[in-house]
């Protein structure tokens, strides 16, 4: 057992440098960095705190009083920061690596994403590695179906909030802004499902727990379908004062921009929408399936 714990000591030291060299790499480049990158340095900044406090209990050996497994909120935190890296690394590389030029910011720029890169490899193998290690013991909420549906559901919203987090592309319009809050709203409902199963909520309600499951998703899945249709309507359509060419917006047309232009943030956004609601819709069927068919 201590050799597991030396082991989990490991891979929190190098999860700690990896977030921290990544948030230090990316605020050492100064101003002009928009909102994708602060949203990546807030992730980065948010997994390192997290990181630091269970490595100071683990080297306490202080068990707090919580209403949930240990070992669940371990295996849960570490494949939630696994997903919230991954955004991360895809949403710098994608939105500013490639608009910079050749040179030193460039290549501090990449160093960051490799870090985070490194960072999103260490809290998958720290899953892992839990997952072996109480296998047989515990029960893990991500490693059912319904769990990795909600992981992709949270990796999806989390690259959708990188983007929103510029008001430019939603404040214009109510139907826009409604949007974001759906994207809000299912995001905190997917939550509150998560800390329900981390508690073991569902030994007090059996039978009205997947039920309650099931709404929570069809409510998303009606919610998103709103957004998928109000999103793309509201930003390309002339008649409801979008723009439905990526020539007539002024920002894809800089041969100096520093990052991803208006309108292809504003695309990338109704992409995501689509995705997340095939998501939700799988896992939908998935609940249904297991109320009304399974038994």
């Amino acid at each position: 057992m201590d050799t597991d714990r030396v082991r989990l000591c490991v891979y929190r030291l190098l999860q700690l440098f990896s977030t921290c060299a990544a948030f230090s790499l990316v605020a050492s480049l100064g101003t002009g960095m928009g909102a994708v990158s602060h949203w990546s340095m807030f992730i980065w900044c948010f997994c390192f705190v997290i990181t630091l406090i269970t490595f100071m209990v683990q080297l306490g050996k202080y068990q707090p009083s919580l209403p949930f497994s240990g070992k669940s909120f371990l295996f849960t935190y570490a494949c939630l920061a696994t997903v919230f890296c991954l955004s991360a690394s895809i949403m710098y590389a994608i939105t500013y690596i490639q608009f910079l030029p050749h040179g030193p910011f460039r290549d501090q720029a990449t160093a960051a994403t490799a870090f985070s890169c490194i960072a999103c490899v260490l809290y998958a193998l720290e899953a892992a590695f839990l997952w072996l290690l109480f296998l047989g013991e515990t029960t893990f909420y991500f490693a059912t179906i319904h769990g990795l549906f909600k992981l992709l559901e949270t990796l999806v919203a989390c690259i959708i909030f990188a983007f929103i987090s510029n008001t430019y592309l939603h404040q214009h319009q109510p139907a826009l802004v409604w949007c974001v809050a759906v994207y809000s709203i299912c995001f905190t409902l997917g939550a509150v499902a998560m800390l329900l199963k981390l508690v073991k909520f569902e030994n007090r309600l059996h039978t009205f727990f997947p039920r309650f499951l099931l709404g929570q998703t069809v409510l998303s899945v009606l919610l998103y379908a709103s957004a998928l249709i109000l999103w793309p309507l509201y930003q390309f359509n002339q008649e409801f004062g979008g723009q439905p060419q990526r020539s007539s917006d002024v920002s894809c047309s800089d041969e100096l921009a520093s990052t991803l232009c208006i309108w292809d943030q504003k695309l990338t956004v109704a992409i995501l929408t689509a995705i997340n609601l095939l998501i939700y819709v799988a896992d939908m069927a998935y609940w249904i399936h297991f109320i009304f068919i399974r038994y």
